[in-house]
C-alpha cells in the first residue's frame, strides 16, 4: 500500500507538471525547478592490517518546485524526497536519512512585497526504522510520525530567493498510525495506560493536535558560481501548552556543481521539540537509563550524480 501510495503521489505529481508546463508555455506564469542527486560510496578492505571494515553507502534526493504567479496570486509547491543507508561490514543495512517532505502555499498580494497566505505542510518518512544494533524494537514507520502543519497569515516576499511568512494561527497534527508506538506515547502523543496487572486499560491516542503560531522562514540563491545554499527555517508555538517551548525545523542543503553531471553536497537537519522523548545516557556508562526531549542534528556530505532541471 505504501508503495501504492507512493506511485500514486509521483504520478499525480509528474500529470500536473505536465499540465501546467503546457499553460505555461503560453502564459509564462509557471515556473518549474528541481534536483536530482545520487550519491555512492564504498570501501573493500582484503588482509588490511591497520583496520576497519568494508562499507557501501548510497544517498538519494529528489527537489522539486512548481511555482505560479500571475494577477496578484501566487501559489507555490515543493516536494522534498530523501532517501540513504549503509551497510558495514557484516551488520544490516542501516537507514541515515529517509524523509517525505511536501508543502503547498496560496497566497494573494496585499500590497508591494506583502501577501495574504495559506499553507499546508506534510512531512513523513517512507520505511521502517529501528533501534539498531536492535533490528526488531521498531521506533519509526510510515506515517509514524506523520506531520500536519496548516496556517493562515502574511508573507513578506521582496524578491524571489527569500521570503518570511508569518501565521499567528495555524495547526499542528502529530500522527503516529502505529498502536504500539501510540501506545508507547512516541512523538509526544498520549500514551497507553495500564492496570496493575500491566494490562492495557486504554490505548494510546495515534494523534496530538496544536493550536499556536508558525514562522517560517527561507532563503534559496546562487551565492557563487556553481555553488547554491538552499535553506528553510522554521519556528512553531502551541499556545495551548507551554507556548515558549518553541519546536524547531531548520533544514540546509549548499550545492556545489563540478560539471554538468557531477556534484558535491552538504546538508544539514536540525531538530528540536520538546515533545519528543530522546533516549539518554545520564552517567555516561554506555546504557539509556532515561529519556527526555534534545536537539537533534543530521549531517550529510555526498559526490556523485547530480542532475539540475
Amino acid at each position: 500500500m505504501k508503495r501504492t501510495l507512493l506511485i500514486l503521489v509521483f504520478g499525480l505529481c509528474v500529470a500536473t507538471t505536465a499540465i501546467a508546463q503546457s499553460d505555461a508555455d503560453t502564459n509564462k506564469a509557471w515556473k518549474f525547478g528541481g534536483i536530482f542527486n545520487l550519491a555512492i560510496s564504498q570501501t573493500g578492505m582484503v588482509n588490511w592490517t591497520a583496520g576497519g571494515e568494508n562499507t557501501v553507502s548510497g544517498t538519494v534526493l529528489f527537489k522539486y518546485s512548481a511555482d505560479y504567479a500571475k494577477d496578484k496570486w501566487i501559489w507555490d509547491n515543493d516536494m522534498v524526497i530523501g532517501y540513504g543507508g549503509l551497510i558495514k561490514g557484516n551488520s544490516p543495512w542501516e537507514k541515515t536519512d529517509d524523509r517525505i517532505e511536501i508543502t503547498t502555499k496560496l497566497g494573494k498580494e496585499a500590497k508591494k512585497n506583502w501577501y495574504y497566505t495559506a499553507f499546508i505542510n506534510f512531512r513523513t518518512q517512507m520505511l521502517d526504522g529501528y533501534k539498531l544494533p536492535d533490528d526488531s524494537t521498531l521506533i519509526s514507520t510510515w506515517m509514524a510520525p506523520g506531520y500536519v502543519t496548516a496556517g493562515i497569515g502574511m508573507e513578506y516576499k521582496p524578491n524571489k530567493f527569500f521570503y518570511v511568512n508569518i501565521s499567528p494561527i495555524a495547526s499542528k497534527f502529530t500522527i503516529v498510525a502505529n498502536q504500539d508506538l501510540a501506545d508507547f506515547g512516541a512523538y509526544g502523543v498520549e500514551k497507553a495506560e495500564y492496570d496493575t496487572n500491566n494490562v492495557r486499560t486504554k490505548a494510546g491516542l495515534q494523534y496530538r493536535y496544536e493550536f499556536g503560531g508558525n514562522i517560517t522562514l527561507q532563503f534559496k540563491k546562487e551565492i557563487v558560481k556553481n555553488v547554491e545554499l538552499d535553506t528553510k527555517l522554521n519556528f512553531f508555538s502551541n499556545y495551548l501548552e507551554n507556548p515558549q517551548n518553541i519546536d524547531v525545523n531548520w533544514d540546509l542543503m549548499l550545492n556545489m556543481k563540478v560539471n554538468k553531471w557531477l556534484s558535491a553536497s552538504i546538508s544539514t537537519n536540525l531538530i528540536y521539540d520538546h515533545d519528543i522523548d530522546v533516549p539518554l545516557d545520564r552517567d555516561d556508562d554506555g546504557v539509556d537509563d532515561g529519556f527526555g526531549p534534545r536537539t537533534q542534528f543530521k549531517e550529510v556530505i555526498g559526490v556523485g550524480l547530480n542532475m539540475t532541471f
